[in-house]
C-alpha cells in the first residue's frame, strides 16, 4: 500500500462519529477502491473493519447494496478463502516445536475471526433499521456470509484431520472461530426472516431467495455432526422460508436435495437413538436417566421426531413435486420399521426406551404414510407386481400395506380406485390390487409366520387383546377393511380371494379363506349361497388330487356352515350326491353343518350309492378296473361318517356292512403291486377307526392281516398314517378271548415296527397314535410286548413324560427357520411352476384322441389265487378261534357244524364243477 493510502487509513482513524458522517460520500469510495486494491490480508482486514465500524453506520438503508456490501463483501469471502486455503495447506507442519508455523495459524484464525466480526457487524446494521429489508437492498450480504459460514463450519468439523492430533495447540482459538460463525449465523437467520416480497418480485429476487435456501441446505450438510442445536434451528428456518415463498420458489427448490437429506438425517439420527439404546441396554444404565448415555439418547430421538416430522410436513406441501422420489420414501419406511418389534431383525430395548424411539419415529409414520397415500407413484412403487426385498424388509413391507389399508376408510373416490384396483390400463406402470398385495407380502414372511412373531390385538371390550399372531393381526384389518368396502370394489376382492386360495403356500390360502368367510357372514345369504356354488364347482372340476383342490375343499366346508337351510338343500339339488360326478363335492362337507332335512338327504344318497356300486364291482368279478369307483365313493362315505358326531343307526349298520365285506375283499398279495387297492385299504382304515366298535373280531383279523403286509412293505406315508389311525382305535375295544389270539399279537408286532421306524413323521405319529391306545386299552399286555426293544421303551416313556432331549437355543433355530424358508419357498414355486406348465400344454394336443388304458383287469389265474387265499385266510381264523374256544370253558355256537357242512358242501360242488369243465 502507498504512503499516502496509509495516510489516509491513519487519518480515517483518527475521526470522530460526526467526522465520518460528514466525510462519508468523500471517502467511503476511496476505501473502498482500497479495499478492493488491497493484497495483503492485514491491509484488507483494517481498511474493512474501518469501514464496517466508522462508515457502516451512516449509510443509508437504500444504499448499502450500491456504496457498501456489493463492493467490500465478494473481496472479503474471497480473502477468507485464501486464508482457510493457507490453514489447510500449513497445518500439516503444526507441532510444539515450530513456534513460528504456529504463531503463523494462530494469526489467521484470530483474522478470520475479525472477518466474521466485520460480517456480524453488517448484519447487525441491517436489522437495526427496524423495517423488512428488501433484497435488492443487501442482495451480496446473504450470500457472501453464507459462503464463510460454510467454509468456516467445515474448517471446524474436519480440525481433528487438518491439524493432525495437534488441534490442542490452536483449539482456543477455533472454539472462539466457531462461537462468532454460530453468533453470525443466528443473526443472518433473524434477518432474512424479516424479509417480505410484494406483488412486484422480480425474478432476480426469486433466484436470491432460492440461493439462500439451497445454500442454507449445504450448511446444513455441514454441520449435521457439531451442533444439534444449530443444525435443527438451520432446518427449521429452511422449511419456514420455503413455504413462506412456496408460491414463488416451488419450481425452483432442488426438492431431490431436500427430501434426500431429511430421509438421511432421519435415518442417521434414528439408527443412533438405537444403538445408543441398546449400549444403555448392554451396560444395565436404563434405570440411570441422569447418565450421560440417557441424556444423549435423548437428544438423539429428539433429533429423530424433529427430522421425522419435518419430512411429513415438507412431504404434505410439496408432495406433488415429490413422486420421483417414492421409492426413497418407501425404503426409508422398511429401514425405520424393521428396527421395531416384532421385526426378526430389531434389538432388545429396555421399555422406557422403546417407548420414547416409537414417539419419535414410529408415530409419525403413520402420517408419513397419510400424506404418500394419493399418491401414484407412492401407489406403484408399493404395489409393484415383482417388488425384490431383503428377507428383514418383507415383514415390515407386509406390515406397510395393512397400515395403508387401514388409512384408506377416509379417503376420496379417486385414493380407493388408486389403491384398490390395481393398474388398469397397459400404459400405466403394473401394479397390483392391494388385496392382492397384501396376501403376496404375507406369503413372503415364510419366517415371520413360523417363530411366530407377535403384534398387538385389537381393543376389545375398552381392553388391549393380547399380543396375537401375523396371522391373527392381518386378519383382523382385512375383514374390517372389506366391512366397510364400496360394492364398486367387490370383484375385484372375490378375485384377490380366489388367486389367493388357488396359490401355493397354505397358510396363506387360510388366511384368503378366513376373509372370505368372513364376506359371506357379513354379506347376504344369497352371496354365500353364490359363493358356495362357485366353489363347489371348482371343487367339482378339480380332475386330480392337488393343493388348489385341498384349499378348495376347506373353503367349502367352511362356507357350508354359513348357509341357511333352505340354500344348503338348494346346493343338494344343485350337486346330488346320488351322481358319481358330485361325489367329490360332498368328500368335502361335513355332516354336521347341514341342516337335519338336507344331511338326511345326503346321507341316504351317499349309502345307496357306495351300496350299489359295491354290488356292481361283486356282480361285475371283483374287476381291479371298477376300483377306482369304489374308492371314490368310499372316500365320500369316510366324509359322512367324520362329518357328523353320532351317525344314525341304520348309516352305522349299512357303512359297517360294506367295510366288512370290502376288507375280506382285500388280498394281501394284491396290495404290494397295485397302487389303487393301497388307496382302498387306506380309506377302510379310516372308516373303520371310526367305526371300530362295530366292527366284528373276524373283520378285524382280516384289517389286520392286510395291514401286516402294508406295513412291511412300507407302503405311502398316508397309508401308514390311516393304519396307525386304526391301530390306535383299537384300544376303545375288547377284544374277546377267543379272537385275542389272532389280533393282540398282531398289534404289537405292528405298533413295535412303527415305533422302531426312522421317518420323524411316522415316528412322531406312532407315538401319539400308541400312547391314545395305551391310554384306552384293557389289552395291557400289548403296551408290553410292543415295548420289547430298550430304546422304542425309552422313546416312548419320554414321550409321555414329555421330557425334552435337547433344548435348541433361539439364535440356532431363528437360522433354521430361515433356511427352511428358502426349501419351502422353492417347494411352492416347484408346485406352481408344474401347475403352469400343465396349463400351458399345446392346444393341438387335445385334437388327437386320448390312448386308451391298458386293461387293469386281472386274469383268471390271478382271480383263483385270491380267492383260495382270502378263503384260506378266513379258515385258518377259524380254527384257531376254535382251538381257542377248546382251551376254554366256552364251547363255540351250536350252528357251526351246520354251517361247515354247508361249505364242505360248497367246496365238494366246486371241485365237482372244475372236473366237469
Amino acid at each position: 500500500m502507498s504512503q499516502t493510502n496509509t495516510s489516509l487509513l491513519d487519518e480515517v482513524v483518527q475521526w470522530s462519529q460526526e467526522t465520518c458522517r460528514q466525510e462519508l460520500k468523500t471517502v467511503l469510495p476511496k476505501l473502498t477502491s482500497l479495499h478492493h486494491q488491497s493484497d495483503s490480508w492485514d491491509d484488507h482486514i483494517r481498511i474493512l473493519k474501518i469501514i464496517t465500524d466508522m462508515f457502516l453506520p451512516h449509510i443509508g438503508f437504500s444504499e448499502l447494496e450500491e456504496e457498501c456490501f456489493s463492493k467490500i463483501l465478494p473481496k472479503a469471502a474471497t480473502m477468507f478463502e485464501t486464508m482457510i486455503k493457507e490453514l489447510m495447506d500449513q497445518a500439516g507442519g503444526l507441532s510444539s516445536q515450530n513456534t513460528e508455523l504456529c504463531v503463523l495459524l494462530r494469526t489467521i484464525l484470530q483474522a478470520m475471526m475479525q472477518i466474521i466480526d466485520a460480517l456480524s457487524t453488517c448484519v447487525r446494521h441491517v436489522a437495526s433499521f427496524g423495517e423488512a429489508p428488501d433484497v435488492d437492498a443487501i442482495r451480496t450480504l446473504p450470500t457472501c456470509v453464507l459462503k464463510v459460514l460454510k467454509e468456516t463450519f467445515q474448517h471446524c468439523k474436519d480440525s481433528e484431520v487438518v491439524y493432525c492430533g495437534r488441534l490442542s495447540l490452536v483449539a482456543d482459538l477455533l472454539q472462539g472461530l466457531f462461537k462468532e460463525a454460530y453468533s453470525l449465523h443466528k443473526g443472518l437467520l433473524e434477518m432474512l426472516d424479516h424479509i417480505t416480497f410484494d406483488s412486484s418480485t422480480s425474478e432476480e429476487d426469486v433466484c436470491d431467495v432460492v440461493t439462500v435456501i439451497h445454500s442454507l441446505l449445504d450448511i446444513c450438510s455441514v454441520i449435521s455432526n457439531l451442533d444439534i442445536a444449530l443444525h435443527a434451528n438451520t432446518w427449521k428456518f429452511l422449511i419456514k422460508q420455503s413455504l413462506k415463498y412456496q408460491s414463488l420458489v416451488e419450481e425452483h427448490l432442488h426438492h431431490s436435495d431436500i427430501s434426500t437429506s431429511l430421509c438421511d438425517n432421519l435415518l442417521v439420527s434414528f439408527h443412533n437413538s438405537v444403538e445408543l439404546a441398546e449400549q444403555i441396554e448392554q451396560a444395565g444404565l436404563q434405570e440411570t436417566r441422569q447418565s450421560p448415555e440417557y441424556k444423549l439418547f435423548q437428544k438423539s430421538a429428539k433429533m429423530c421426531r424433529f427430522f421425522a416430522n419435518t419430512l411429513v410436513h415438507y412431504i404434505k406441501e410439496f408432495k406433488f413435486f415429490l413422486t420421483k422420489y417414492c421409492s426413497r420414501f418407501h425404503q426409508l419406511y422398511l429401514q425405520i420399521i424393521c428396527k421395531f418389534s416384532p421385526s426378526l431383525c430389531a434389538p432388545v430395548l429396555p421399555k422406557a426406551l422403546s417407548e420414547e424411539l416409537n414417539a419419535a419415529a414410529l408415530v409419525p409414520m403413520e402420517a408419513f404414510l397419510l400424506q404418500l397415500l394419493p399418491l401414484r407413484a407412492f401407489a406403484d412403487v408399493v404395489l409393484q407386481q415383482d417388488l425384490r426385498l431383503s428377507p428383514e424388509h418383507e415383514l415390515p413391507q407386509c406390515l406397510l400395506l395393512v397400515s395403508l389399508m387401514g388409512q384408506l376408510g377416509c379417503q376420496p373416490e379417486e385414493v380407493l380406485q388408486l389403491w384398490f384396483t390395481g393398474s388398469q390400463f397397459s400404459e400405466e406402470t403394473p401394479r397390483l390390487p392391494l388385496y392382492q398385495a397384501i396376501f403376496s407380502s404375507f406369503r413372503r414372511c415364510y419366517t415371520e409366520r413360523r417363530v411366530p412373531v407377535l403384534l398387538p390385538g385389537v381393543m376389545l371390550k375398552g381392553q388391549a387383546q393380547a399380543h396375537v399372531t401375523l396371522h391373527q393381526h392381518i386378519c383382523v384389518r382385512l375383514c374390517a377393511s372389506v366391512a366397510m368396502l364400496p360394492s364398486l370394489y367387490f370383484p375385484v376382492l372375490e378375485c384377490c380371494l380366489v388367486d389367493a386360495v388357488l396359490q401355493a403356500d397354505t397358510q396363506t390360502a387360510l388366511l384368503a379363506i378366513d376373509v372370505w368367510c368372513f364376506t359371506a357372514r357379513y354379506g347376504t345369504a344369497e352371496l354365500c349361497l353364490h359363493h358356495v356354488l362357485l366353489i363347489a364347482q371348482l371343487v367339482k372340476v378339480c380332475t386330480a388330487q392337488c393343493y388348489q383342490l385341498f384349499h378348495l375343499g376347506l373353503l367349502l366346508r367352511r362356507m357350508v356352515f354359513l348357509m341357511t337351510p333352505n340354500h344348503q338343500m338348494e346346493l343338494v339339488a344343485q350337486f346330488p350326491p346320488s351322481e358319481a360326478e358330485n361325489l367329490p363335492v360332498w368328500q368335502h362337507v361335513l355332516l354336521r353343518a347341514l341342516s337335519q332335512d338336507a344331511r338326511h338327504r345326503v346321507e341316504a344318497d351317499v349309502i345307496a350309492f357306495i351300496q350299489k356300486v359295491v354290488t356292481d364291482w361283486q356282480n361285475g368279478g371283483y374287476k381291479l378296473g371298477q376300483v377306482d369307483k369304489v374308492n371314490v365313493v368310499l372316500l365320500s362315505l369316510l366324509a359322512v361318517i367324520r362329518g357328523q358326531p353320532s351317525p344314525e343307526e341304520q348309516c352305522v349298520l349299512s357303512t359297517v356292512r360294506v367295510v366288512s365285506q370290502l376288507w375280506f375283499r382285500m388280498n394281501s398279495e394284491q396290495l404290494q403291486t397295485h397302487t389303487v387297492l393301497q388307496q382302498t385299504v387306506q380309506l377302510l382304515s379310516s372308516i373303520s377307526a371310526i367305526l371300530v366298535k362295530q366292527l366284528e373280531p373276524q373283520v378285524i383279523c382280516q384289517a389286520l392281516l392286510c395291514l401286516d403286509s402294508v406295513v412291511s412293505q412300507k407302503c405311502a406315508d398316508q397309508l401308514l398314517l390311516a393304519a396307525m389311525e386304526f391301530l390306535s382305535s383299537l384300544g376303545k375295544i375288547f377284544v374277546p378271548p377267543d379272537s385275542q389270539i389272532q389280533i393282540l399279537p398282531k398289534l404289537s408286532s405292528m405298533f413295535g415296527v412303527f415305533l422302531a421306524d426312522k421317518s420323524w413323521l411316522l415316528h412322531q405319529h406312532t407315538l401319539e397314535a400308541f400312547s391314545h391306545f395305551a391310554e384306552n386299552t384293557n389289552h395291557e399286555e400289548v403296551i408290553s410286548q410292543s415295548l420289547c426293544v430298550e430304546e422304542t421303551k425309552t422313546k416312548v416313556v419320554n414321550y409321555l413324560s414329555k421330557t425334552v432331549n435337547a433344548q435348541e437355543d433361539v439364535v440356532s433355530r431363528l437360522q433354521r427357520l430361515k433356511q427352511e424358508t428358502q426349501v419351502m419357498k422353492q417347494h411352492n414355486e416347484k408346485l406352481e411352476c408344474s401347475k403352469e406348465n400343465v396349463s400351458n400344454q399345446p392346444e393341438a394336443a387335445t385334437d388327437e384322441p386320448c390312448p386308451k388304458r391298458a386293461r387293469q383287469e386281472t386274469s383268471a389265474q390271478e382271480e383263483y389265487s385270491r380267492y383260495i387265499q382270502t378263503a384260506e385266510s378266513a379258515l385258518k381264523a377259524l380254527l384257531a378261534l376254535t382251538e381257542g374256544k377248546a382251551n376254554t370253558s366256552a364251547p363255540p355256537p351250536q350252528w357251526l357244524d351246520s354251517r361247515l357242512q354247508e361249505l364242505q358242501a360248497l367246496i365238494t360242488q366246486i371241485s365237482t364243477v372244475r372236473h366237469t369243465t
